[in-house]
């Protein structure tokens, strides 16, 4: 008798390890529906990120989305010509379940652009010097990974050398101050729909947010890196997240090198 009591014991941790186990492997998700705070009809294809998961989704013809998260999650939800916001997840929501968030109306107001027309006088001498040209072409140094490096000024090759192993430039500071949030960039890189979101958007405000910096740290960033301001300015989101991704990489490597170099001294 004493061993069959002793048995029950065992066989009910057991039973209760596994339900625990099992209810902790079940990742929790928030349910909610983005409308329109003007008209109240449901917003589709609007953007939700996890800032702190790093997970994206987005919202169906319904405006209602799922996403993974836990309590004191932050998302980031936006939508085009809308207000972005941030909203915290909390006990309530997860139990309750679908939330309507309302989206507020950006009011957009457009600058008039002057276009200037090229003057042709019918010499191609003449009319070759008048078109902008922008070189983009890129090249690779030897012993580092990535697709190289932008080339758009005649000294490049000093610049980025010179850029590359200088122990107290910026990227070296940059990078090593945010390691967390550069971090991140792995995470960013393997989500199929926050790299879908990405190549949409040419507002960087997504990045911003997933990466924790300004505006003008993340252009110091992409232009240290040497890609021309032509490739800066015209290239959507996803573009610069890869061109900064693969910059980190190069700069993980140059770091290991310096650290075995100062190792040996």
């Amino acid at each position: 008798m004493r061993y069959l009591f002793i048995l029950f014991l065992f066989l009910a941790t057991v039973n209760s390890y596994s339900q625990d186990s099992t209810a902790t492997a079940t990742p929790t998700k928030v349910k909610g529906t983005m409308v329109s705070a003007t008209t109240g009809l449901p917003l589709s294809e609007a953007n939700i990120v996890n800032i702190n998961q790093v997970v994206g989704t987005a919202t169906n013809d319904d405006g209602l989305f799922e996403i993974r998260a836990n309590v004191n999650d932050t998302l980031h939800l936006s939508y085009l010509g809308y207000k972005s916001i941030k909203v915290r997840v909390t006990n309530d929501w997860l139990k309750f379940g679908n939330t309507d968030i309302e989206m507020t109306e950006l009011a957009l107001a457009l600058e008039e652009v002057t276009v200037k027309q090229l003057r042709l006088t019918g010499y191609l001498e003449v009319d070759m010097n008048q078109v902008p040209i922008t070189s983009n072409n890129r090249y690779r140094i030897s012993g580092l990974p990535g697709q190289g490096y932008e080339a758009g000024k005649p000294n490049i090759a000093t610049k980025v050398l010179g850029a590359i192993f200088n122990p107290a430039d910026f990227l070296y500071n940059m990078f090593g101050r945010k390691p967390n949030e550069m971090h991140k960039l792995k995470k960013m890189k393997e989500d199929d729909e926050i790299r879908s979101q990405l190549s949409k958007r040419f507002d960087r405000e997504m990045l911003l947010v997933l990466l924790q910096v300004t505006k003008f740290d993340l252009e110091e960033i992409v232009n240290q890196c040497n890609y021309s301001k032509d490739f800066i300015n015209t290239a959507n989101d996803l573009q610069i997240l890869d061109a900064i991704s693969e910059c980190y990489e190069e700069y993980k490597v140059i770091k290991r090198s310096k650290e075995r170099k100062n190792s040996k001294e």
